[in-house]
């Protein structure tokens, strides 16, 4: 008998248990995180079963956007809420108000449920530094001050991967249990990987960096092997690959997109938040892709996230054209 396996599987470590762990290391917190996130974590639980049902695309943004407003409303933790879905950010009345602001996307890639393609919820988390009157501002503020990210991927096994600035760790939900429990502890990133994933579809609109760095990705000169491509389309799948086989999500600017597509606040943010935590880069083809300034709730930004030395390869290209 296997006493060591059989630990492991005794012992759970759920979710609320390692964010209470989490939290004792601060003797002045309160236990206001711990609340937000298993209200974030309930909304999860939900959209995943709602996902399972098969309800059609349209009737599943609108209710997967619902439920995390109404739970994170209903916290008491929250301030400010942005989600994909509203165009205006959701300002929470003063009664209900808390110190965190939530930006979040309900179900990212949702236009592949008919298909059967794993989706997600991406979220992230700011503190608000003040008491007063909670503005626009308090969330237009850049990834580096995010106090926790993650995402919950809705596939084969519902997943949810989340840090708290202190490296990244995935949840299984365990149907039977109803719990999510630790499966993936303190993933990292490897240092390089040997898969690319971007969208080749728009090859024709790339910038001269982006169409060099994919040709060496399919015809090295240093003599090592092709990489691998894989896209689903779906950015909480392909990131979610990223983070666990290494390699490189790309979504650069182009002659259509000429700020890129992904939006900043609640896409690119918490990808690149966990990317850095796991022990990769993430890069808009500028800058760091945390040290952004976002002036508008929606605004997109082009992203080239994963292994570090991968994303140092572009980066190194993006220099030399600049140089040029």
């Amino acid at each position: 008998m296997d006493h060591e396996a059989d630990a492991y599987r005794t012992d759970l470590m759920t979710i609320t248990r390692f964010v209470l762990n989490e939290q004792s290391k601060y003797p002045e917190s309160r236990g206001d995180f711990t609340i937000l996130l298993s209200n974030i974590v309930l909304g999860c639980k939900f959209v995943c079963s709602a996902v399972n049902k098969g309800e059609e695309q349209k009737k599943l943004d609108v209710l997967s956007n619902d439920v995390f407003v109404k739970a994170l409303v209903s916290s008491g933790r929250t301030s400010v809420l942005v989600s994909e879905e509203d165009e205006e950010a959701t300002f929470v009345e003063s009664s209900k108000r808390g110190k965190y602001c939530v930006v979040f996307d309900p179900l990212d890639g949702s236009s592949n449920i008919d298909c059967g393609v794993s989706i997600g919820t991406i979220f992230g988390i700011y503190t608000m530094e003040h008491s007063d009157e909670p503005t626009i501002e308090d969330v237009l503020k850049p990834g580096n001050e995010m106090v926790a990210a993650g995402y919950c991927m809705y596939g084969s096994s519902c997943m949810l991967v989340l840090s708290t600035g202190t490296g990244v760790h995935g949840f299984t939900l365990d149907p039977s249990l109803g719990e999510f429990i630790l499966t993936h502890p303190d993933i990292k990133i490897p240092n390089k990987g040997n898969i690319y994933s971007v969208n080749e579809g728009n090859a024709q609109n790339w910038d001269g960096p982006t169409t060099k760095y994919v040709e060496r990705c399919k015809y090295p000169k240093d003599g090592s092997p092709a990489k691998s491509l894989r896209y689903v389309g779906s950015m909480v799948a392909d990131v979610h690959r990223t983070l666990l086989y290494g390699g490189i999500f790309l979504y650069p600017a182009d002659k259509k997109s000429p700020n890129g597509k992904l939006r900043v606040l609640y896409e690119v943010f918490p990808m690149a938040f966990l990317m850095e935590q796991a022990g990769g880069q993430a890069f808009t083809g500028k800058k760091r892709a945390l040290d952004l300034v976002p002036k508008k709730i929606h605004e997109r930004s082009p992203i080239f996230l994963g292994s570090y030395d991968d994303v140092e390869e572009i980066k190194a290209l993006y220099a030399a054209e600049e140089n040029n």
